[in-house]
């Protein structure tokens, strides 16, 4: 039996800009320990991660002599200790930043390539596969069920494909550790089995892995242990116990008064409907030349607040970016926007709608400010242009400030955590003059405190002039006031009681 890597972190930060995200860290992890790592937006999971994976560099304390001295982070293999680059080779990461990596450059591999990568540990298959690697990358293919898509090019599949096939890229390495950044964020109940059944597969044979969660359903079956972040230092560190899973679905609304939110639905569609914002007549939607939505006929009000919900790959973003506009009806469908005759360019339109999806993450990553991203919503620009007007700063500042995010509005998205900058991008929404706002899973990546605050202010903002269609996995991510549902399957939409999301 192969000994197992044991981390050790003694009294180690990190900082980034001006701020140290991780202080005085230590932490023992031993091999076939499995941890839940837990903790509000900006409490530095990620870079906890980060630290222990050899991907981020402890940042000198200012501290005596003696602390800098003790300060170190070791890697053993029983009894022997190895170099950071030899470490390095037996830890595999899975999150939303790889997955964002290959929308941003484009990376449009074949499944299995992607997944034959995970052996050399690089972003692009750099040399040819030999026959025992194929072989080797067969093996996880049917262990994750992702045969049928071996060929299929990456960026074409649905969310909850790109996260499996990520994880079998990262099993394919056979790592001692897996880091797991909220693995199980907008999958469907489908895909939440998938990986659970791959997970558990893994555990039996020992696996060791760190998972970060807010929901108490996003802990890994087989986790043992816990640890929790507050402020970018170690609160809680014990074994995870029945009450620690009552206590996050306490906290993150999983058993929500679904009643109370059908009856507060029954009264919004009692009252009558607004003038015409967008209909949909015999709309064909085609993705790479493969038919992802049929014969959609539907139309969009003023007050009416939609959910649009289906299984992973049913086709709501490519619903979403119908909508706004990122995508056109195949020939014979008809789209109208009252008020946008024929010819009208379609950045008129996006002007007026608000948009918010997973992909932003990918394409706000580059080198802009926080205040620039959330100034550019104005203009449904990605970036700027012109310079900031007086008015672009103002009301940007205004919704930094709103989802206290103003301290970091000179710092860029990379420096942020994921539910950070998924809060940046709901304000960037937030500040254009809106009134439909498309929601893809908004609130993927926040903390409990976060859903909630965002959820009572987008109830505001339905009860003012704004018109609302979120597409989610989980009825507890609806704001109360959803009027309608829209339920997705095999191609074609079918209405649906607003909260029957799963």
């Amino acid at each position: 039996m192969k000994a197992g890597l044991a981390v050790s972190l003694r009294s180690l930060s990190v900082r980034r800009g001006d701020k140290w995200v991780l202080r005085d860290i230590t932490w023992q992890l031993r091999p076939g320990e499995r941890w839940a790592l837990l903790g509000h937006n900006g409490a530095g999971k990620t870079q906890l991660l980060k630290l222990v994976s050899g991907d981020v560099w402890p940042t000198p304390a200012r501290a005596s002599a003696a602390a800098r001295e003790k300060a170190a982070r070791i890697f053993r293999l029983g009894r022997r200790t190895i170099e950071l680059l030899e470490a390095k080779q037996r830890i595999a990461y899975i999150g939303g930043e790889r997955q964002d990596k290959y929308v941003r450059y484009g990376w449009n591999l074949p499944v299995r390539d992607v997944v034959a990568t995970g052996l050399h540990r690089t972003d692009l298959l750099l040399a040819p596969v030999t026959r025992a690697e194929d072989k080797r990358v067969r093996t996880i293919l049917s262990a994750c069920r992702l045969q049928r898509i071996a060929t299929r090019r990456f960026l074409s599949l649905s969310y909850g494909e790109k996260r499996l096939v990520l994880l079998a890229r990262a099993l394919v390495q056979d790592p001692d550790w897996l880091l797991l950044d909220e693995l199980y964020n907008g999958l469907d109940a489908n895909y939440r089995r998938r990986i659970d059944a791959v997970l558990s597969a893994a555990r039996r044979r020992g696996q060791s892995w760190i998972a970060t969660a807010h929901r108490a359903m996003d802990v890994p079956l087989g986790t043992r242990c816990l640890i929790e972040l507050s402020d970018g230092r170690i609160r809680v560190v014990k074994r995870l116990k029945r009450a620690d899973h009552e206590r996050l679905q306490a906290s993150a609304g999983e058993h929500r008064q679904a009643a109370t939110d059908r009856g507060l639905a029954a009264r919004h569609r009692s009252s009558r409907s607004g003038s015409l914002l967008l209909r949909l007549t015999h709309v064909d939607v085609f993705v790479e030349y493969r038919a992802v939505l049929r014969d959609l006929n539907w139309q969009l009000r003023r007050g009416e607040h939609w959910s649009v919900f289906g299984a992973n790959g049913a086709g709501k973003s490519s619903f979403l970016k119908l909508l706004y506009g990122d995508l056109s009806p195949a020939l014979g469908g008809q789209i109208e926007r009252p008020g946008f005759p024929r010819g009208t360019p379609i950045m008129d339109w996006k002007r007026r709608v608000g948009y918010v999806s997973p992909e932003l993450h990918s394409i706000f990553s580059g080198n802009v400010s926080i205040l620039e991203l959330v100034a550019s919503g104005r203009h449904a620009s990605v970036g700027l242009v012109d310079a900031l007007s007086a008015a672009d700063m103002r009301i940007a500042r205004i919704w930094l400030r709103f989802f206290k995010l103003l301290s970091v509005a000179k710092r860029r998205p990379r420096e942020l955590s994921y539910g950070q900058l998924r809060r940046a991008l709901i304000a960037r929404a937030m500040a254009a003059d809106a009134r439909i706002l498309l929601l893809d899973e908004p609130l993927t990546g926040l903390d409990p405190e976060q859903r909630a605050l965002m959820k009572r202010l987008l109830e505001r903002l339905m009860r003012s002039r704004l018109t609302l269609v979120a597409a989610v996995h989980h009825a507890e991510d609806l704001p109360r006031g959803m009027t309608h549902g829209l339920h997705l399957h095999k191609r074609h939409a079918h209405l649906a009681d607003p909260y029957s999301a799963t």
